[in-house]
């Protein structure tokens, strides 16, 4: 098999392929967050990402869990005909042909010249050239990008160094979307289980459902926290990196001075999802203080006037006599801004935006608390209603999680409503959520007094 050496990195590709590819990474850098399942991950990455760095087709195989057998999941060009559809999805055994040689040994190949190949196994229309890229996590092969092209010769060093960093973010991706699946699964288990143990009352339902949601959620939490934490100590170092590079001022070329600045502001960007991941799982570093919830309503809302459009009627209702909330003033001003940037994505035809304040005091004699997630205490409470399009009711358990989001790939990441939730519960808090389909949603937030008893 003749396998193309890597060249000096001063010749592996032209200006105008390493822009189009940086901004393709850079583009799946930010989008891939936000990417709800492996299915839709593998149809972006054919498509949106390997079909927008000029490779003539693509094909991507994923493994079994025995490590025996690779199957069709996703393709462009030529071989994919049918849309986002995959008839008679091909597998091939490990060992077989070039794309299963590369699963079992978990190494990339590029072929120059199919014609001399023993291992091609001929397609209808046959190809002169191929690369093959296995997608690793750990020591395990997750699946394999393969592309062919009708001219010998057609990749290079270039193309090998591309679409190895496409497989590794993909690979990163799969791996978080079956940890989160692995612990939905766990939980709905744990949610059946107990669930035959919980059918002689009511009551005993509603307690123990609130044991299962919170259980989940610390589970997701501590996922979160820990990647949130090892992920920061990459960054740092990529960031630190970037900023040396250009106090140095070594760099002075006009187009790799944009391609640095790209690359500062998707660390940045990487940067603000670690804070809120480190929000959901509690783990900010807050600092409490006494203040008005009402002042800081109403300065939050006249700033907000920027971003809200005309067709959004924004009121504020507060009660004659309210006592000071003792949480972090910064982020309790940008929890509320995100529940108004949400109720205006809720309502793009415009809408009434209600914010109401009052005193509210948990009284477990009286109210039970679990059906507010809070201890016995005083506590001041703002509702923010919307008159949008409303959640449906199976999802409303998920909203608080982190990376859920109903907006597509590009249009949200999916951490501002997880980092409401890890910062209200963290302050000794709660957030809750009202919602019906073509009505509109009510959240409430509480925020504990400064003395409770």
């Amino acid at each position: 098999m003749s396998q193309t050496l890597l060249r000096p990195m001063e010749d592996l590709c032209d200006n105008s392929f390493r822009s189009v590819a940086l901004r393709t990474l850079n583009a799946f850098a930010v989008d891939v967050m936000s990417i709800p399942n492996a299915d839709d991950l593998l149809w972006y990455v054919a498509q949106n990402v390997v079909g927008k760095l000029n490779f003539v087709d693509c094909v991507i195989y994923t493994s079994n869990v025995d490590q025996t057998v690779l199957t069709q999941a996703a393709a462009m060009g030529a071989k994919n005909p049918f849309g986002r559809s995959i008839v008679n999805p091909l597998r091939i055994p490990f060992g077989q042909g070039i794309t299963g040689r590369v699963a079992q040994s978990q190494e990339a190949v590029i072929v120059d010249d199919l014609l001399k190949d023993q291992n091609y196994i001929s397609d209808t229309e046959p190809a002169r050239s191929e690369i093959c890229v296995p997608m690793i996590f750990g020591n395990r092969l997750v699946g394999v990008i393969d592309s062919e092209h009708p001219n010998a010769n057609a990749f290079g060093a270039a193309e090998l160094e591309i679409l190895t960093t496409v497989a590794a973010m993909t690979s990163a991706k799969l791996e978080l979307l079956e940890e989160a699946e692995r612990s939905e699964r766990r939980y709905r288990e744990l949610v059946e289980s107990h669930a035959q143990l919980t059918r002689e009352t009511s009551k005993r339902k509603a307690l123990e459902a609130e044991l299962f949601e919170a259980r989940r959620l610390e589970s997701i939490g501590r996922l979160s926290g820990g990647f949130a934490h090892d992920f920061n100590n990459i960054l740092t170092v990529i960031s630190g990196n970037l900023d040396l590079l250009d106090a140095t001022g070594a760099i002075s070329d006009p187009a790799a001075e944009e391609f640095l600045s790209d690359a500062q502001t998707a660390a940045g960007k990487g940067a603000d999802h670690i804070r809120s991941m480190l929000a959901f799982s509690q783990r900010s570093s807050l600092d409490p203080e006494p203040f008005d919830i009402h002042e800081l309503v109403q300065s939050t809302v006249q700033w907000s006037k920027q971003i809200l459009p005309g067709t959004v009627e924004v009121t504020v209702h507060t009660a004659d006599f309210l006592w000071l909330a003792h949480v972090d003033r910064k982020a309790a001003e940008n929890a509320l801004l995100n529940l108004i940037l949400n109720a205006r994505d809720a309502m793009p035809g415009g809408g009434c935006l209600e914010l109401e304040i009052d005193n509210f005091t948990v009284d477990r004699q009286k109210v039970g608390a679990s059906d507010y997630q809070l201890n016995h205490g005083d506590y001041v409470r703002l509702s923010v209603r919307d008159t949008g399009s409303g959640i449906e009711e199976r999802n409303l358990h998920r909203i608080f999680d982190p990376f859920y989001t109903s907006k597509p790939p590009g249009s949200g990441t999916g951490l501002g409503l997880s980092t409401v939730f890890g910062f209200m519960r963290q302050s000794g808090g709660a957030i809750t959520v009202a919602s019906k389909i073509g009505v509109g949603s009510t959240f409430h937030l509480y925020f504990p007094t400064e003395a409770r008893g």
